[in-house]
């Protein structure tokens, strides 16, 4: 079958995402990252079970899949746009109000969220018959542990909620997105080492190799992204906002440029994109800094922001087609919705619990933040990228069908139920609050 050249590859999905995003208002009329995911989903069962009437249909799918890198598509573009799009609707003030809340959930609570998956997989698959490594069960620990910012930012636009648990749960999904993808690269160093230049196995990876690693790619990550937002910020300070085309093509630069170098030197892009999101911002800022970029510039943002959710979860769907499903995986997956809850509540009641001896947490935050971490296509794609260990013969295929197959499932739950149901969690939290601020106000002034 002829190959599809790259442009026409990009007007097909562009042309599925307008499609899709309009059936979705017409007629679905959810939010665009459940209706999205439905639509994806349901695309990827039309093509499987479409194969009798339209035999090439698969194939055809299937190709334009193995024809084009989906990881590197979604980890040196994708991600870095909708990352950096994310951070700008972000508050800075707020967020800085509740920097200790984000900085524990999003490593304390990744780090235990994928030690209790991993273990938890690792311990209960032989009861239903499947076996998997203990390293192998910690990379589906570590990539399905971190919330997916794309999912969550979706959902807390079409809810109403306090402006600190606002900031608590977006801001947690931002970075502990960062967090999980060097927790995965580091776990894939052990699994893999020739894949991350390394030597040996897991008796030649250190407690302290392993934190110098850990420590480059989110220390140096933020610093990057420090320095390039700052400098994005200034020229964008010295630009008049009616040149609204070099604002678009600073913001264009900064992204491009800062996932490349990212890559060069061995950094956390992903965290490097929101920090740069956050500097360029204009929520929470003084009012220079606010208008350092023109609404076009925002608008422009928003509109990569929408483009890239739809075309992420048509390439999910498309990929999806690949696996190969068993009664056994459909099992492992059941389970595997459960123990990522189960963790999820875990890793957010631990250190919500030990940080309300000192300061005021609403009542529902521990059930808002385990039922609003959503799961989204970063997982996936971090679970797709194993697939290129299988080409160079390092692990079977088998394995990472298990993988694929269990996050699939999860994020498939997490977005279509969690997401359905998040608005009734939220409303119970402002009745709860409103409750609150009544009773405070009613109490007489001190003397």
């Amino acid at each position: 079958m002829a190959q599809l050249e790259v442009l026409d590859f990009i007007t097909l999905l562009i042309v599925m995402a307008a499609f899709f995003m309009l059936v979705n208002i017409k007629l679905l009329k959810l939010p665009s990252t459940i209706g999205l995911m439905i639509l994806a989903m349901s695309l990827s069962l039309f093509i499987i079970f479409g194969e009798t009437m339209f035999r090439t249909l698969k194939d055809l799918s299937t190709n334009l899949m193995e024809q084009y890198n989906f990881s590197d598509v979604l980890f040196k573009v994708m991600l870095s746009f909708l990352l950096f799009a994310g951070a700008l609707e972000m508050d800075l003030r707020t967020i800085a109000k509740q920097k200790w809340t984000i900085l524990v959930l999003a490593t304390f609570g990744v780090l235990t969220s994928t030690f209790l998956v991993g273990t938890a997989i690792f311990y209960l698959l032989p009861y239903i018959g499947l076996h998997l490594s203990y390293i192998y069960c910690l990379l589906f620990g570590a990539l399905i542990s971190p919330t997916d910012p794309i999912a969550v930012l979706a959902m807390i636009k079409l809810t109403k909620v306090s402006k600190n648990l606002e900031s608590q749960i977006a801001g947690e999904s931002l970075f502990n997105d960062g967090v999980g993808v060097v927790v995965f690269l580091t776990i894939l160093g052990i699994a893999f080492p020739a894949a991350t230049g390394g030597h040996g196995g897991v008796e030649h990876i250190t407690a302290g190799s392993v934190a110098i690693l850990f420590g480059q790619e989110v220390i140096g990550g933020l610093l990057m992204g420090a320095v390039f937002g700052y400098i994005g910020l200034k020229l964008l300070v010295a630009i008049p906002n009616e040149y609204t085309e070099i604002e678009v093509l600073v913001t264009l630069s900064m992204v491009l440029g800062g996932a490349s170098l990212a890559a060069y030197i061995h950094v956390s892009g992903p965290l490097a994109m929101v920090t740069m999101g956050l500097f360029v911002g204009n929520k929470g800022r003084s009012k220079e800094l606010q208008e350092a970029a023109g609404e076009y510039v925002y608008k422009f943002w928003h509109l990569m922001d929408e483009a890239m959710n739809a075309i992420l979860f048509i390439l999910i769907g498309l990929q999806i087609i690949r696996i190969t499903w068993s009664i056994d995986f459909i099992g492992a997956a059941a389970m595997a919705i459960v123990i990522a809850l189960a963790s999820r509540f875990i890793s957010v009641s631990i250190p919500i619990s030990v940080m309300r001896l000192v300061s005021n947490y609403p009542k529902y935050t521990i059930r808002i933040l385990t039922w609003s971490g959503l799961r989204g296509g970063i997982s996936v794609a971090l679970a797709l990228s194993l697939y290129d260990k299988t080409k160079e013969g390092l692990v079977t295929p088998e394995i990472i069908d298990l993988i694929v197959v269990m996050t699939y499932c999860v994020v498939l739950f997490s977005i279509v139920v969690q997401g359905l149901t998040i608005t009734k969690l939220f409303a119970l939290a402002n009745k709860a609050g409103e409750a609150t601020s009544k009773a405070e106000t009613s109490e007489p002034a001190s003397p």
